[in-house]
């Protein structure tokens, strides 16, 4: 089999990882012409990192980023709403690691470039289309290389996929929720525990997720922060526009907790990013004949729960493992397919409706958007459970599922 992988994300490098090991000859063909360190934080949960450790990445993640230990919820007055630990103490076999998405990136393509050989990792070829018969896909650039020819294509060139795009014609623009996003990192001293995903406010007044990504010799630590603000201003998903920290700092103003001073954190940041939240309805097939998306280009979700990035790495796992059954390429690609369409597609759904921060939005609403004094009043701990829980299982990072196979 001869594979090309159009995109050279995260989704892109890890099924080209999983396709060498399986002994599947991949080419990747990216639109940039260098891959420059993208984007701030990212978390990487047991079920993600399980695969990650797979392809035998444990070594070069450990040593970038941290392992989280725990989840907290706070409300925008700076209560606790609710806490658990994470990752192996939650007891999970493999651990939840928060790190820098550049970090994450350098290390697929470390390990990508040493599996395949830089020959194969092509640069500077935007995809502007292809074409397929019962014998291969001619794939289409711009950018000097006018046409590849292949075994299969896997689109892994993200949300503004061009294959998708020519699957999908009239499929329009991202689905703009109506909530902006700023993001940034600064350097700073530990918080809480100094390895916890803090999550803070509600999205109708404004939210924040915070949470380091890098530890320094000097006891510092890099730390990430994501604010959310409902507004209706639609503009293209771009993640390297600069944002404008006035845009978004009054929301946040009198936030200075005694665990954190949210407004200096924010201030210490530049450069600031900003973007709209955006997905897209899911799709009725990802698979014609020899040509499949994946990852970003399949389901892109608000980045919320930690899955964006670790559905594209299990994307890469099940496709790799239907390759390699044998006998047909398009059935293994439609069995790919079946495999991951309906999860996806409902994480997609899960993610606008009902993310694990639907906590805040509850406990805020209940208590009118004022302090409380007893939480298990406001929202028991058991209904917090069970939300979460139901989080879990729909994204199959429940333990029982990460633990006990291959979820």
């Amino acid at each position: 089999m001869n594979i090309a992988i159009v995109g050279g994300g995260i989704g892109g490098l890890a099924t080209a990882l999983y396709l060498s090991r399986a002994g599947i000859a991949v080419r990747i063909y990216e639109a940039a012409r260098e891959l420059k360190p993208l984007g701030v934080g990212i978390n990487l949960f047991p079920h993600a990192v399980r695969r990650l450790y797979e392809l035998g990445l444990e070594e070069p993640l450990s040593r970038v980023g941290i392992k989280t230990r725990q989840f907290a919820f706070y409300t925008q007055h700076g209560q606790l709403l609710h806490e658990e630990p994470s990752g192996l103490l939650a007891g999970y076999n493999w651990p939840h690691i928060s790190i820098h998405r550049a970090d994450l990136h350098q290390v697929l393509l470390d390990a990508t470039l040493k599996a395949i050989g830089p020959e194969r990792v092509h640069l500077g070829h935007p995809c502007t289309g292809f074409a397929q018969n019962a014998e291969g896909v001619d794939v289409h650039f711009s950018g000097g290389l006018a046409s590849i020819r292949a075994d299969a294509v896997i689109a892994c060139d993200g949300i503004h996929s061009a294959i998708r795009r020519q699957l999908y014609p009239g499929e329009g623009k991202p689905v703009f929720g109506g909530i902006n996003m700023w993001r940034g990192v600064a350097r700073g001293k530990p918080f809480l525990s100094g390895a916890t995903l803090t999550r803070v406010g509600p999205i109708s007044t404004g939210k924040l997720v915070i949470y380091p990504i890098r530890d320094y010799d000097d006891g510092t630590q890099l730390i990430n922060w994501v604010a959310e603000i409902r507004r209706h201003v639609d503009a293209p998903n771009d993640w390297s526009k600069t944002g404008r920290l006035e845009d978004f700092l009054p929301a946040f103003a009198h936030w200075r907790f005694p665990w954190l001073d949210i407004p200096a954190l924010l201030e210490a940041s530049v450069p600031v990013l900003e973007y709209p939240m955006v997905d897209r309805d899911p799709l009725p097939r990802w698979t014609f004949g020899r040509i499949t998306l994946l990852g970003d280009a399949a389901h892109p979700m608000y980045p919320r729960g930690g899955n964006g990035a670790a559905q594209a790495i299990i994307d890469a796992d099940v496709l790799a493992r239907e390759l390699t059954r044998g006998g047909d390429i398009e059935r293994a690609l439609a069995a790919y397919e079946t495999a991951r369409l309906p999860l996806t597609s409902e994480i997609v759904r899960t993610n606008r409706t009902k993310p694990p921060d639907h906590i805040i939005e509850l406990a805020e609403q209940r208590s009118g958007y004022q302090p409380f004094t007893d939480i298990e009043a406001v929202l028991p701990k058991a209904e917090r459970d069970d939300i979460l829980d139901s989080y879990r299982r729909t994204t199959q990072f429940d333990i029982a599922a990460v633990n006990g196979g291959k979820a």
